[in-house]
Order: structure tokens, then C-alpha cells, then sequence
């Protein structure tokens, strides 16, 4: 049986399931083609979450009521998780004012990009390649310096984070380099990469279920092995995306506390 059964995925693999690769997060353009421009399905599906996001929002502002009723508090609750459990926790609540609209604006947007990937028809998070998710690092950054200048000064900013005081100067050779990188790499690398591999990941988890799933309940010969083999696959590939609605949140929550965490330590310490 499970010498049939590894058969049966080696034979789907190479000839009848349509497994997800690269070409996937590489779409052919289908408007505007050759111009500076052109849309394919991940920039189209950016812009259709980005417009719902906006619809919903400002509907909801427009209806909005002393007494709020179930949607509306709803997404009130969503801002105020964002604002006292983010923002406020981590830079307090008089620092903390000027960064709202802007972590606000960060979670949610990455949130519904990357709910994309289980929406039937778009099947792809918005975030599933590198552009997007590095566009949100690089205004983080902006940001830490912005705020360094502001509160510090950036030379006073530079010479306390590239010279830490009270270690050895022989120490300093090595040890600037590398805080440097931090700043400039290191600290938006890790916002992308985490973001970006997260939604590759799951996309291909998702997609390799239900795409052995099919195989076996659509296209395999032997229907007697082929359903229940099927049905463990789609099982899987519904589990599969739950849990990747679990990680559409996890990740905007974690950008979004990084992006915080990040501005934060551009502060003078008190």
C-alpha cells in the first residue's frame, strides 16, 4: 500500500498534477503590454485589494455611529488593536500619536494583500513577491531616520549607533561596519524576506494540495485508491488554508510591531 501510494505521487508529480513553481510569482502581462505600464495578475490583484480596502473603509467611515453597530465595531476594534496593543505599547501614547495612521495603514494593507492568496479567483497574496513587501520595509526606514533626525539629530543619531558608548575603541572597527549594515540592510532585508518567503511558502503549500487533490479525484486511473487519497489531499489543503489566514494576520502583526519596534529605537533613550 505504501509502496502504491508513493508510486501514485511520483507518476502525479511528473505527469498529471499541476504543481505550483516559479512561473507562478512571474505572470505573463494581460494589460497595457510593453508599456511602462503593464499589469499582470499580482499587480491586478494589488490593485483590486487596495480598492476594496479602501471601499470598505470609507463606506464605514461615512455610516459611522455613535453606537456602532456589528461591522463597525468591528473594524473599530481593529484600529484600536492596532493603536493600544501596537503602537502605544511599545512608543507610549504621547510618542506613539504621530505613527498611528501610519502602522495602521501598514497592517491592514498587508493583511488584505496577504488574505489574497485564499480569496477564490485571485489565489495569490498580493505580497507573494518581493516588490511590495519591500516597498513597506524601505518606508519603515524612511521613517527610523526621519525620526533620528528629528528627536536626536542624524550626526548625534550616527556616532551613538556606529560608536556605543563604553565599549573599547580597537572594538569600533568591527563593530561600526556592522551597525551600519543594520540601518541601511539588515533591518529592512528582514522585514521583506520574512514577509515575502512567508506568503511564497504558503502559496506553494496551499496550491501543491489541492493541485495532488485534483489528480487524485479528477484525472487518476484507479478511482477506488484515487478518491480517498483525494480527499486526505484536500483535507490537507483546506487545513492548509486556515492556516494560512492564521499567517496573513501573523505576519501583518509582526511587520507591523518590527516597523514600530524599529522607529522606536530612533528615540533618544530616556
Amino acid at each position: 500500500m505504501v509502496g502504491s501510494f508513493g508510486t501514485g505521487l511520483l507518476l502525479a508529480a511528473e505527469t498529471g498534477a499541476h504543481l505550483p513553481s516559479v512561473d507562478d510569482f512571474l505572470p505573463p502581462e494581460i494589460l497595457f503590454q510593453g508599456t511602462p505600464f503593464a499589469i499582470n495578475r499580482i499587480i491586478l490583484i494589488r490593485i483590486v485589494a487596495t480598492i476594496v480596502l479602501l471601499a470598505v473603509l470609507g463606506v464605514t467611515a461615512s455610516r459611522a455611529k455613535l453606537i456602532p453597530g456589528r461591522w463597525q465595531g468591528v473594524v473599530e476594534m481593529g484600529l484600536d488593536f492596532v493603536r493600544d496593543k501596537i503602537v502605544y505599547d511599545i512608543m507610549g501614547e504621547t510618542r506613539g500619536k504621530r505613527y498611528v495612521p501610519m502602522i495602521t495603514t501598514l497592517f491592514f494593507t498587508i493583511f488584505v494583500f496577504n488574505l489574497c492568496g485564499i480569496v477564490p479567483g485571485m489565489n495569490m497574496a498580493a505580497n507573494a513577491t518581493v516588490v511590495m513587501p519591500l516597498v513597506f520595509a524601505l518606508w519603515t526606514m524612511v521613517q527610523y531616520w526621519i525620526a533620528a533626525a528629528r528627536s536626536q539629530g542624524l550626526g548625534h543619531y550616527l556616532r551613538h549607533e556606529l560608536f556605543t558608548p563604553g565599549v573599547p575603541w580597537p572594538v569600533y572597527i568591527l563593530l561600526a561596519p556592522i551597525n551600519i549594515l543594520e540601518l541601511l540592510i539588515i533591518r529592512p532585508a528582514s522585514l521583506t524576506i520574512r514577509l515575502f518567503a512567508n506568503m511564497v511558502s504558503g502559496h506553494l503549500m496551499v496550491a501543491t494540495c489541492l493541485a495532488f487533490a485534483q489528480y487524485w479525484l479528477v484525472d487518476a486511473v484507479n478511482k477506488l485508491q484515487g478518491v480517498p487519497v483525494g480527499a486526505l489531499w484536500f483535507a490537507g489543503g483546506f487545513a492548509m488554508t486556515c492556516f494560512e489566514a492564521f499567517v496573513a494576520f501573523l505576519q501583518a502583526y509582526v511587520f507591523a510591531i518590527l516597523s514600530t519596534v524599529y522607529i522606536n529605537l530612533s528615540f533618544p533613550e530616556e
